[in-house]
């Protein structure tokens, strides 16, 4: 299983002091992060993509390509890519030259974005949101595993003879997870091409994430691509500790009371009882993390938001030592002692090779006999 974190890349003030962060300091903040997430052994860094103040990661490829740069087991996805607002060509282009810059260590999120008018800015309207998602992937898919490429759709203009470069490495395209909260189209979506389905959890009650996911894992059996308990699925979840749980509920209260999102709205209790939040002890993040396994089954990749909300970059490091030191490995130990062994690992640039490799060589050995 990975485990990792994922950021949104919001510049918020932080609460308890007025000051914020300008651009240039959030940014190489997010790149201490990342850099940080893998010196404590964690799996997984992932970054969102927004066009609007006050995130500022309106170019995620950039960033990621600059990680990887200065890391070397790191795998660098998304949180997520907007398949409904970016052309599928410059989404083919981007991932695969990040995928040879960064040796393989790439996958990516598509969604749909949580911000309305970044559809007009694109000129793209949200009400063919859906529409766009499911023949921008189509296009996607085709631009990957199709070296020359004729093409005709609705929402933009035909391609002919096209090749999209570089192809990608080894000619195996990135992993694909399809990240929603609640449009049931893009987990059928997933399921339909056999990819990893990601439910960012944490804003929703467990019921409605255990739907979700039961809904993706149904439908992966349906098309034919395994048994509903082989199917890839990844978690969001939102941590914040400290070795005494009343000492994180009093540091991180201001914090959560003026969030963007979720700021002035329920109390931090009665959020942590609804949603995935939780905020205590290194042990009652173990054990809430190691519950959502009882309404989603075995799954393939967690990742933490530990980032948000105006928390200074030195408090976000800690929070990072205590996950790479006390929570993760137990966790990892936990899950694999639970996970059946038909349950597959989440997929790396290695694995799909491998795969690859053995599907070419399977028809060869019929032949043969």
């Amino acid at each position: 299983m990975q485990f990792g974190i994922f950021t949104v890349s919001d510049i918020t003030a932080d609460p308890t002091t007025g000051r914020t962060p300008s651009e240039a300091e959030r940014i190489q903040a997010v790149v201490a992060i990342a850099k940080k997430a893998e010196e404590v052994g964690l799996d997984v860094f992932a970054l969102g993509e927004h066009h609007n103040p006050p995130f500022f990661s309106s170019s995620p490829t950039t960033t990621l390509a600059y990680i990887a740069a200065q890391t070397s087991t790191l795998q660098l996805s998304t949180a997520t890519t907007l398949i409904t607002t970016n052309d599928p060509v410059k989404i083919a282009e981007d991932y695969a030259m990040l995928q040879h810059l960064a040796g393989g260590r790439v996958d990516l999120t598509l969604g749909r974005g949580n911000t309305g008018p970044v559809y007009p800015w694109f000129g793209k309207d949200i009400r063919d949101g859906i529409p766009l998602a499911v023949e921008n992937y189509a296009l996607l898919r085709r631009l990957w595993d199709t070296e020359v490429v004729d093409w005709k759709g609705k929402y933009r203009t035909p391609l002919q003879g096209f090749t999209s470069t570089p192809r990608p490495l080894d000619g195996v395209p990135p992993f694909v997870w399809h990240g929603s909260i609640r449009s049931p189209q893009i987990a059928e979506q997933a399921a339909f091409y056999g990819d990893g389905y990601f439910a960012n959890h944490i804003f929703w009650p467990a019921e409605h994430t255990r739907r979700m996911v039961e809904f993706y894992r149904g439908r992966f059996a349906h098309h034919g691509h395994g048994d509903a308990d082989q199917a890839i699925v990844g978690l969001g979840g939102q941590v914040f500790m400290r070795k005494n749980s009343q000492d994180a509920v009093r540091e991180f209260r201001p914090y959560f009371d003026d969030a963007p999102v979720y700021g002035h709205g329920p109390s931090l209790e009665e959020f942590s009882r609804e949603t995935p939040l939780t905020v205590g002890s290194p042990q009652q993040v173990i054990e809430r993390t190691l519950g959502f396994r009882d309404y989603v089954g075995d799954y393939q990749r967690q990742l933490f938001l530990v980032d948000h909300a105006g928390l200074p970059l030195k408090t976000v490091l800690e929070q990072l030592d205590i996950l790479g030191e006390e929570v993760v490995p137990v966790l990892r130990r936990e899950f694999a002692a639970l996970k059946p062994a038909h349950v597959p690992d989440a997929p790396t640039h290695a694995s799909l090779v491998d795969a690859r490799r053995a599907g070419e060589q399977a028809p060869a050995e019929v032949s043969a006999r």
